[in-house]
């Protein structure tokens, strides 16, 4: 599925490609009067074939180079002529792609897209390149979101079992298991954030989801360490209310360690930035 960014008023696809970024050299001069032509215009550039075959031989290891000679000795000459479609069927490039379906165009890889736009406006350029970094902004971001909820969950049904296995009778009701589950979280809300789910939700009635949605890094990380120790805790038989000071006590020296660590303050800054 491609992603669109806007770019002086122009909206233009980039796609993933052997986990590569790929933006649309179609898209970047759709709004251009026979803009389609300047694609192939620029790639019968004998300057633009020698950077292209520059790139292939330092990232493609099955670059076509005897074939890319034959070219490259034929660019500049007036009756040279030179489609996408015969350079990457020749070349078997990989920094110009052709693809077909509803993202259908020419991609290039971010690097030629950005020598491209370059040629065709400065100006443009520019702007693509902002708006390319922005949307890697905003990719870097969401992983870094989606990696903490995902070791939060993981770490979580770590936490569970250790419920299941050592809290549970099996007599209890289904509704009664439930409750041990929601006693067992406050164990570690309570521990790390001071307060028990529904007294946030008392204290923040205009916020949706839990408390933990609006947890920062250092204390995600904290969680995540905390419900790998009270799984432990359990299988040991310490109380209830032996682990949560004991929990408390963890959260409060590991949050001193987290908030004065530099690589943990970069991923938050990250996290935040709009």
């Amino acid at each position: 599925m491609a992603k669109k960014i806007t770019v002086d008023g122009t909206e233009i696809a980039v796609v993933q490609f052997e986990e590569k970024d790929y933006i649309s050299l179609t898209d970047m001069v759709r709004n251009i009067e026979n803009g389609l032509a300047l694609i192939e215009k620029w790639l019968r550039n004998k300057n633009t074939i020698e950077f292209l075959g520059i790139w292939e031989e330092m990232y493609n290891p099955n670059f076509n180079s005897p074939e890319f000679e034959g070219i490259k000795n034929e660019a500049g000459l007036n009756r040279f002529v030179l489609s996408v479609k015969q350079w990457t069927k020749k070349t078997n490039s990989r920094g110009i792609i052709a693809k077909a379906g509803r993202y259908g165009g020419t991609y290039a890889h971010e690097t030629i897209a950005f020598e491209f736009a370059s040629w065709v406006s400065p100006q443009f350029k520019l702007y693509l390149i902002k708006e390319f970094q922005r949307l890697k902004e905003e990719e870097y971001k969401q992983l870094g979101w989606d990696i903490k909820r995902n070791l939060a969950k993981i770490n979580y049904r770590i936490h569970t079992d250790a419920i299941k296995e050592n809290l549970i009778p099996p007599q209890l009701t289904p509704q009664q298991v439930n409750q041990v589950y929601a006693s067992e979280a406050d164990v570690l809300n309570v521990a790390l954030f001071g307060m028990s789910a529904k007294q946030w939700r008392d204290a923040n009635p205009e916020l949706k989801g839990n408390i933990r949605d609006y947890a920062n890094v250092s204390q995600l990380v904290c969680l995540s360490n905390m419900e790998n120790l009270n799984a432990v805790f359990i299988g040991e038989g310490m109380s209830q209310s032996e682990r949560l000071q004991k929990l408390n006590t963890i959260a409060i020296s590991q949050m001193k360690l987290l908030t004065e660590d530099h690589r943990v303050m970069a991923l938050e800054e990250k996290t935040l930035k709009p």
